[in-house]
């Protein structure tokens, strides 16, 4: 059906021409086999608002049913001219700031985060339209600053342009949670934690708002945004239940409604460790890794994941690229490898050679890779350590990924 390129172009038809409330609901005017929108609400707003620019420059790009596929070269332009205006506007500065934040650093190491947290592959050659990423970035940087009331909102945007930003939310309400409590409960906590529950209630509300009038328009939008008809796992997607399928067929053994609850538990069962800790020992630092840790409990082991979802893992991992320079960027790399499938689809397989290629010789050159394999520069100390009480002799494990890396 023409691809993402035409799902994209088609909500901004969608919304352009047919009322809020029969956005989401399947009709004459609006199929939802055919691109239906699956997205929250502020995706919708934000196709609504391109939708208005296109059919200010060319009414055929929008014009209800007509438009389908449609493709040409002015139209291509309008459509990446979109993504880098809100990239210029939304994501770029939010990297910008955050690297900038970055403490204890130089100005020359804070330039260098910011160019190899921009050059990751995997954000330009596959999701590069989808700027809610920036948004969750925003609430990073704003809860990591204490500007907690700022984070607390763009978390919320975050959530409501897309529900996949779940993965980090979570981590975020823990960490303000964790921060609140150790304010007091009857002080200053207190009075923060009202803050930050009126900005969420807030965003929300004004967000749904249109689609609040009547129980079932609220229903049939928490249809379209979690599809569970869509099955366990999409393709070939690099996380445990894909894995499985090699040798057991999970999807056609068990019910779907036991896969949803084993999926619901192992994610949750997951996450429980990081969050309970950030919550009980909040910091800037935990947070971070606990974004990472979460991030990638939704992606091994949630319901119905695609290929794309590493992205959401990915950007926390670029998050400490300076902290851990080695294994952020090995993720980072493998990261954008395991959509091979999916770049393949699309004749990328040269530019994601090129961009890797220029993403690895970025960080090979402003972070000391090879130099930063020591156990506790990797992270791995408290791993290695109980490995040494049953194997003395592991003393290794630097030694290995200096191979690796050579």
């Amino acid at each position: 059906m023409f691809g993402d390129y035409e799902a994209q172009r088609h909500w901004q038809e969608i919304t352009f021409n047919l009322p809020v409330k029969e956005w989401y609901f399947n009709s004459s005017d609006n199929n939802l086999q055919y691109w239906g929108l699956d997205y929250p609400p502020l995706t919708a707003y934000h196709s609504l608002l391109c939708a208005y620019v296109a059919g200010f420059i060319n009414p055929d790009w929008v014009a209800l049913h007509t438009s389908r596929g449609y493709e040409s070269q002015a139209h291509k332009l309008f459509m990446r001219a979109t993504v880098l205006v809100a990239d210029l506007l939304i994501y770029i500065p939010a990297v910008l700031l955050y690297c900038n934040s970055l403490k204890e650093i130089s100005s020359k190491r804070k330039i260098a985060s910011a160019l190899c947290v921009l050059l990751y592959p995997g954000l330009i050659l596959i999701d590069y339209g989808h700027f809610h990423l920036g948004f969750a970035l925003w609430g990073v940087l704003g809860v990591s600053c204490d500007w907690d009331l700022l984070g607390s909102l763009a978390f919320c945007l975050a959530l409501n342009y897309k529900q996949m930003e779940l993965y980090h939310s979570l981590p975020f309400f823990c960490f303000l949670l964790g921060k609140c409590y150790k304010k007091g409960l009857r002080g200053k906590g207190f009075e923060l934690l009202i803050k930050i529950a009126c900005t969420v209630v807030a965003s929300f509300l004004l967000c749904w708002l249109p689609f609040l009038t009547e129980r079932e328009h609220a229903l049939q939008v928490l249809r379209r945004l979690f599809p569970i008809d869509r099955g366990l796992f999409e393709d070939k997607v690099a996380n445990i239940w894909c894995s499985i399928n090699v040798f057991l067929k999970i999807k056609n053994i068990l019910p779907r409604h036991i896969q949803l609850a084993i999926s619901f538990c192992l994610t949750f069962l997951s996450l429980l460790p990081a969050c309970i800790k950030l919550t009980l020992q909040p910091s800037s630092k935990g947070f971070r890794f606990t974004l990472v840790s979460c991030a990638l409990s939704f992606f091994l082991f949630s319901f119905q994941v695609h290929e794309k979802s590493i992205l959401l893992v990915s950007l926390p991992v670029c998050l400490v690229l300076n902290e851990i320079p080695f294994m952020s960027t090995w993720f980072l790399l493998v990261s954008t490898f395991s959509m091979l499938p999916l770049l393949l689809k699309d004749d990328l397989l040269m530019p994601s050679v090129v961009t890797t290629m220029a993403f690895l010789v970025a960080c090979a050159t402003f972070f000391p890779m090879c130099e930063s394999t020591s156990e506790e520069q990797l992270q791995l100390k408290s791993f290695a350590v109980c490995v040494r009480r049953r194997f003395p002799g592991f003393t290794f494990l630097p030694r290995i990924i200096q191979c690796l890396v050579s």
